[in-house]
């Protein structure tokens, strides 16, 4: 085993007792920095312990760099991995520390790193939830089409309503725009009701009821898509095996190619 696969395969893998040592030490370093931010946030003990906690936030910072190049020097595609989900998580968790050199405050922005914390679910083996986890992202990602014109038709349709009530009701009675109709369009049929902006005339609360009743009867299709999803998902079951090549992970239990980019899965030391 080179170097670099045995740093994949520390940094990547959680079936190992180094990966595992890893990802735990990971983790608790997370919410540590978490929890500084957190602290720093409150006046009393910034003002009583505010220097310590900004080097503990440098210091985890740092910590969280060194991870994020060693991340991308332990894969084959670094741009690949960069461009994936953790991939930008990492990248986002560390920015603000640098960031908060220009623009001040902008170290609140690290509790993103709260994210990182999804990887719980790879390295505790938590089998139930990774399932679940697994099952929801692979139903998603495979329904995503559908929802995206499901999404599009919604869109469409507040609208068609939107235009109607920004005639019907028009600025005397708040309707300003069709933007801000459309807005009240979106709030109505997704069942929010601020309640800021209402109709006033007959024929406009008319228009609002069809709007309520359209969005109850519509609520449960995306529901209903990935459901199916994840109902079909939930036949095929899969593993945590990271590939070496693209990162991605989910695969099938008897897989020996990655599923995204078709390279070879490797095998993990026991």
């Amino acid at each position: 085993m080179t170097r670099r696969e045995r740093l994949r395969e520390i940094i990547f893998e959680s079936g190992t007792p180094a990966g595992k040592a890893f990802d735990v030490g990971l983790l608790i370093a997370i919410l540590a920095s978490i929890l500084a931010v957190m602290l720093d946030s409150i006046a009393s003990v910034r003002q009583e312990a505010g220097p310590v906690l900004r080097a503990f936030e440098w210091i985890f910072t740092l910590l969280f760099t060194a991870e994020y190049l060693a991340r991308l020097a332990a894969v084959e595609r670094p741009g690949r991995y960069a461009r994936s989900f953790f991939g930008i998580v990492d990248l986002v968790s560390i920015l603000p520390s640098y960031l908060s050199l220009l623009i001040p405050g902008a170290e609140s922005l690290l509790v993103i790193r709260g994210l990182r914390l999804l990887r719980v679910f790879r390295v505790f083996k938590l089998a139930r939830f990774l399932g679940e986890q697994n099952l929801l992202m692979t139903s998603l990602r495979q329904g995503s089409t559908k929802i995206y014109v499901f999404l599009a038709t919604v869109l469409i349709l507040d609208l068609i309503l939107g235009t109607a009530m920004y005639f019907v009701e028009g600025a005397q009675n708040g309707f300003t725009s069709i933007p801000i109709a459309l807005y009240w369009a979106i709030v109505t049929t997704t069942t929010v009701g601020y309640g800021d902006i209402s109709p006033v005339t007959s024929l406009g609360r008319v228009i609002s009821s069809v709007a309520m009743l359209v969005g109850y009867t519509i609520i449960a299709v995306p529901t209903g898509i990935v459901t199916a999803e994840i109902i079909d998902a939930a036949r095929r079951p899969e593993n945590t095996r990271t590939c070496p090549h693209c990162m991605s992970e989910g695969h099938l239990l008897q897989a020996g190619f990655c599923r995204d980019c078709g390279g070879r899965l490797a095998e993990t030391s026991p």
